[in-house]
Formats: C-alpha cells, sequence, structure tokens
C-alpha cells in the first residue's frame, strides 16, 4: 500500500514541475538545482514562471529590452546569467538586488547607454562582469563597490567610454583580467594598476592613448605580449593600435624586456609609422617648453577683473602654473580662477595683488618662466565719501538668486532692507566679526526677472547704502560681502556677511506722469487736426475762385475771330453789328479803358509804322478781348460796330 502511495505522488509531482518550466524554453533537472535555457526563443521579457531553484538561466539571443525589479525576485540561488545578445536599454535600480548568490553575469551584446551607481547593487558574490559590446558612455563611480572585492573578470570592450571611475578599479583587488580595449580611452592615472596584485591580462587596444604613465605593477612583473605561452607570475599586456607619441614619457616601456607586437609610433613626425619596438631608444626624446606668449604688463582698478595670459609649447606639451609676487603658488579659490590653457583670473584685484607674477612652464624635460606685472590702482574717493562701482565680476560665494529647487534665498538678519520706495531701498548690514582689516564691502544684487547681476563697491567704514535705480513692483535678492587680505595667499578674499530678499513698491507717480504725457500727446494731436483742416479749406477756396475765373475767361475768348493768311471774315456785318449792340447794352466796355487803348495805339500809327500786307486783311484783333468802344468822334448809338483795324 505504501509503495502504490509513492507512486502515485511520484505521477503527481512530475507534470506539476514540468509545468514550472517557461514556455519555448528547455529546463535541465540538475537535482538539486535547475538549469533553464531559453536561447533564441523570441522572448520580449524575461519569463514569468521560474522555479526558484533555478541555479542557471541563459536567455541568450532573444529582443528582451528592459529588466525590471520583479524579474529575479526572491532567485537566490542563481549562480550564472546570461542576458547577452538582446536589446536592453533599461535596468531599472536594484534590478539585482535578490541575486545574492550571483557570480557570473553577462551583459554584452545590448544596448546600455550607461550604468549607474544603483543598477547592479545587491551582488556581494559576483566575480564575473562582462558588459562589453554596448553603448556605454559613463560608468559612475559607485558602480561597482558591491563587488569590488571579490570581482575576478571586468570586461568594458567594445563601448564608447572616454572615462573610466578609475578610483573604482584601483580598488579591484582581485581583478585577474581587465578588457578596457575599443573605447575612447585617451588618459590613464600614473599608478593605477599599483594595487592589482593578482593582475595576469590587461587589454588596452584600440584607445586614444598617446603615452601609458609608468606603474609599478609593470615593473614588478615580467610583461608579455601574448597570453599564449607567458608564465603564470606574469602580465600580458596589449596597447597597439594607439595613437602613440614616442618621446621621453614611453621610454621606460620601451626598456622593457617585451617581444613585439606590431605597435607603431603615431608621433613625432619623424617616428610616424615606425614599430614601436625598433626605435632607439636614443630616439625617445623630449624638448624643453619654451614660454611663446604671455602678458607683459596688466593694469586695472581696484575691484576690477585681472587676466594674466601665459602659454607654452614643448614635448611633451608643458602645464602652467602660476606664483604670487611672495613666491606662493597660485591655485583655484574664491576669488581665482587657474585655467588649463595657462591664464590665471584675479576675479577682484585688491591694491595687494600688485606685483609681479611668475608663469612657469613645466614639463618631463624641464621648466621654463616669463614675468608678468600687474598694476592695480586704487579707487578714487568722492566727495560724498562713496566710491564708484566696480564694473569687473567678482566671486560669489553666496547666489543672490533663488535656490535651485526655485524657492527663495532664506533671510539672513544680518543684512536687513529698509526704507524701500518704488525704486530705491535702504541697505543695512552687520560688520563681520573681528578678524582680517576689511579693505571694502561688495553688494550685488538682481531681479527677479533678470539674471544679471549689479555690483557695488562700499568703502569699509560706512554699514549702509541707499541702492537706487531699482524698477518698480520687482522683487529683488540682494547680498553683501566683506573683500580682506588673506594671509594664506597673500591675495585678497571675501567673506558673505548676508542676503535679504525684499519688493520695491508699485510706482503710482509714475502713473500719474503717464497721465500727464497722455494728456499732452492728445493736444498735440488735436492742434495738429485744426491746422491740417485749415490748410484743406484754404487749398479748397483757391480751388473754386480758380474755377469761377476760368469760366468767365473762357466766356470772353469765345467771341475772338481771326482772320490771316486767307481767313475769312464773319458771315454779315449786321451780325456783328448786333454783337456790338448787345456788348454795348451789357455795359461791357469802359470808356476810360478804351481811350487808353485807342491813344496808345494812335503813338504806334505816328510813329510811322507800315501795316504788313496780311494785317490789311480782315481781322479782329485783341481789342474785342478787352473792351468795346466806338471810334473817335463818333456817338455811341450811332450802332456802326465796333472798332476794326485795318
Amino acid at each position: 500500500m505504501e509503495r502504490l502511495l509513492l507512486y502515485a505522488l511520484a505521477l503527481c509531482l512530475g507534470p506539476c514541475r514540468a509545468q514550472l518550466c517557461p514556455p519555448r524554453c528547455t529546463c535541465q533537472n540538475l537535482s538539486p538545482s535547475l538549469a533553464v535555457l531559453c536561447a533564441r526563443a523570441g522572448l520580449l521579457f524575461v519569463p514569468g514562471l521560474l522555479d526558484r531553484r533555478t541555479a542557471e538561466l541563459r536567455l541568450t539571443d532573444n529582443f528582451i529590452a528592459a529588466v525590471r525589479r520583479r524579474d529575479f525576485a526572491n532567485m537566490t540561488r542563481l549562480v550564472h546569467l546570461t542576458l547577452s545578445r538582446n536589446a536592453i536599454r533599461q535596468l531599472v535600480p536594484f534590478a539585482f538586488a535578490d541575486l545574492r548568490g550571483l557570480r557570473a553575469l553577462h551583459l554584452d551584446g545590448n544596448r546600455l547607454p550607461a550604468i549607474g551607481a544603483q543598477q547592479l547593487r545587491g551582488l556581494p558574490n559576483l566575480r564575473h562582469l562582462i558588459l562589453g559590446n554596448n553603448q556605454l558612455q559613463a560608468v559612475a563611480p559607485g558602480a561597482f563597490d558591491d563587488f569590488a572585492g571579490t570581482l575576478e573578470d571586468l570586461d568594458l570592450s567594445y563601448n564608447n567610454l572616454a572615462r573610466l571611475p578609475w578610483e573604482t578599479i584601483r580598488r579591484l583587488s582581485n581583478v585577474n583580467s581587465l578588457s578596457l580595449d575599443h573605447n575612447l580611452i585617451a588618459h590613464v592615472p600614473q599608478g593605477v594598476f599599483a594595487d592589482l596584485h593578482k593582475l595576469a591580462r590587461l587589454d588596452m587596444t584600440s584607445n586614444r592613448l598617446k603615452k601609458i604613465p609608468p606603474d609599478p605593477l609593470f615593473l614588478r612583473l615580467p610583461v608579455y605580449a601574448k597570453s599564449k605561452g607567458s608564465p603564470l607570475s606574469s602580465l600580458v599586456l596589449s596597447f597597439g593600435g594607439n595613437p602613440l607619441h614616442c618621446n621621453c614619457e614611453l621610454l621606460w616601456l620601451r626598456r622593457l624586456a617585451r617581444e613585439d607586437d606590431l605597435e607603431t609610433c603615431a608621433s613625432p613626425p619623424q617616428l610616424l609609422g615606425k614599430y614601436f619596438w625598433s626605435v632607439p631608444e636614443e630616439e625617445f626624446v623630449c624638448q624643453l617648453p619654451v614660454i611663446t606668449h604671455h602678458t607683459g604688463r596688466l593694469a586695472v582698478t581696484e575691484g576690477q577683473a585681472a587676466t594674466l595670459r601665459c602659454r607654452g609649447a614643448g614635448d611633451p606639451e608643458p602645464a602652467v602654473h602660476w606664483l604670487s609676487p611672495e613666491g606662493k603658488l597660485v591655485a583655484n579659490g574664491s576669488r581665482t580662477l587657474a585655467y588649463e590653457n595657462g591664464s590665471l583670473e584675479i576675479l577682484v584685484a585688491a591694491v595687494q595683488d600688485a606685483g609681479v607674477f611668475t608663469c612657469v612652464a613645466s614639463n618631463a624635460a624641464g621648466e621654463a618662466s616669463a614675468s608678468v606685472e600687474l598694476q592695480v590702482s586704487p579707487l578714487p574717493q568722492l566727495a560724498d565719501g562713496t566710491r564708484p562701482p566696480a564694473p569687473g565680476p567678482s566671486d560669489i560665494l553666496t547666489s543672490a538668486k533663488a535656490g535651485a529647487d526655485g524657492s527663495a534665498a532664506p533671510r539672513d538678519w544680518g543684512v536687513l532692507a529698509s526704507e524701500l520706495s518704488a525704486s530705491s531701498a535702504l541697505i543695512h548690514w552687520v560688520p563681520p566679526r573681528p578678524g582680517p582689516g576689511v579693505r571694502m564691502y561688495q553688494i550685488q544684487y538682481n531681479s527677479s526677472s533678470d539674471e544679471t547681476l549689479v555690483y557695488r563697491m562700499i568703502p569699509p567704514p560706512s554699514r549702509a547704502f541707499l541702492v537706487k535705480d531699482l524698477a518698480a513692483g520687482r522683487a529683488y535678492d540682494l547680498c553683501v560681502l566683506a573683500i580682506y587680505d588673506d594671509g594664506a595667499t597673500a591675495l585678497t578674499a571675501t567673506r558673505p556677511l548676508g542676503c535679504v530678499h525684499f519688493s520695491t513698491r508699485l510706482g503710482s507717480p509714475q502713473c500719474r506722469s503717464l497721465h500727464a504725457h497722455f494728456l499732452g500727446g492728445t493736444m498735440i494731436i488735436i492742434i495738429g487736426g485744426i491746422i491740417v483742416a485749415s490748410v484743406l479749406l484754404f487749398i479748397i477756396i483757391l480751388m473754386i475762385r480758380y474755377k469761377a475765373h476760368d469760366g468767365n475767361k473762357q466766356a470772353e475768348v469765345s467771341n475772338v475771330y481771326s482772320q490771316t493768311n486767307g481767313g475769312q471774315p464773319p458771315a454779315s456785318r449786321e451780325q456783328d453789328g448786333a454783337d456790338d449792340r448787345a456788348w454795348e447794352q451789357n455795359g461791357v466796355a469802359p470808356r476810360k479803358d478804351c481811350e487808353k487803348g485807342l491813344a496808345t495805339r494812335g503813338r504806334e500809327a505816328g510813329a510811322g509804322e507800315t501795316p504788313s500786307p496780311r494785317r490789311k486783311k480782315w481781322s479782329r484783333t485783341t481789342l474785342d478781348l478787352h473792351c468795346k468802344c466806338p471810334a473817335p468822334g463818333q456817338a455811341e448809338d450811332q450802332g456802326n460796330g465796333p472798332l476794326r483795324a485795318w
């Protein structure tokens, strides 16, 4: 009976176990563990029906695009996970947090753009991490912290990495193989591999390395080019395919006892294309630096910015640093900025900064220096006891703008704003505690609608300042800084005293002024309209009079007849007589004017003028245009017609 029950139980458990295997997958029962093989199954997601006893899970050559938090929940027995050659773009934070027993994780052949600080959390026993052939552009500094002491194999090859978390790689004390080939790495820090005592293979092929800094690891172990035939206690180093600059900085690598692996030099020009291991050691040389350009003398006013420039050339390219007039090294601080191109910027110049600065360019072959003189003129004292504002920028230790989250700057009771008006505010501040002597105070402020900072320089005895020329109805953030002498750097430093937020009042006087301007503009428009209307009326009157005069003139000219060169006389004298009588009845021809005209004609005739043959013909002359008068000695009522000239 007992055997029958056991047989029935086995028949029931068999189908149950078979149902735990995901569809389109193959499950291998390796008691007490289980292997699930889902390669090339066309999966879009990680299968949901996974046995918790699974020790190996292979999901290669599928179409999985994301790994979620629940995909591997409670799978604490999983040891080997392969997600190679999928389309994974997203790894949610803590996606593998439950895989505490995982030793190998393969994520190669996907589309991961970056590895964050929390995406690989929860893997304390991981030994093999394969991230090659992705699209990685960045790896967070803390991405490998959980397994930095246990990782043996790290593969970051065939990505787009220009920088690496070198501090994390420095702590991979148990790593045996490190693959960094086929990336965009251009710089390797010196001594980064010194503590990797178990490192046996380092591949940096096909990057952008111009030099490889000397490292104690390379001097401690024999270096080989290939793994085949190399002893166990050796280092296989591959660095071919890099644009090596064969100068004195690579002389240490040239002196290593290593067989030729066809590495070539990319520069200098005389060594271009030559095999690295065939170049004689005496040709690995460097050139002393030379200062090619520098500022000779610079004069500024106290409170302004001063930029000292210096450029150097050499092989390798020299690094530039600055020495103060007291011989101290000048570094980045609250008031100074040193740039990689060799420029030094003093944000707020003080009188104590005046002197001779030294620009030093150095490389592996030596150093060169040049002097730059800085002259700082003090601010002039005005009649009212104030000083003009300094136009140059200054260092800002406390931002005058709102915080990054959009919240307003907190109010500091060391700075107060009072007597607020539409265009001004009175600022009070408490002087700093006993310490270095204050050279001057600086006020910096800006409006809520404008990011441009405005600066004001205040003499040291002042404890208040009236800020003018403000806009009405706006919010302002204002900070006060004390400028004092820094004994440590022999330069001038700043100390924030506090900030305040205030708003100006609405500008009612401006409204009244605007109303007055409006009324003035209206009156100008009305007066101009009246002038234009008057001119138009005058033009219309002139046009009417001109038309009336033109009509009368046409009526007078209508009776003018001319017979010249064979012209015909009027139709009958009777008709002319009738016309003349009509003119006389209308009183058109005044006697005085006619007599004046006739007298003139008589004088012309008496002068002996002989009329031409043409004028002897019938002609009604211009006399009809002006008047109708009888001939002298004739009565007006005879009706003989108008005067005719022959």
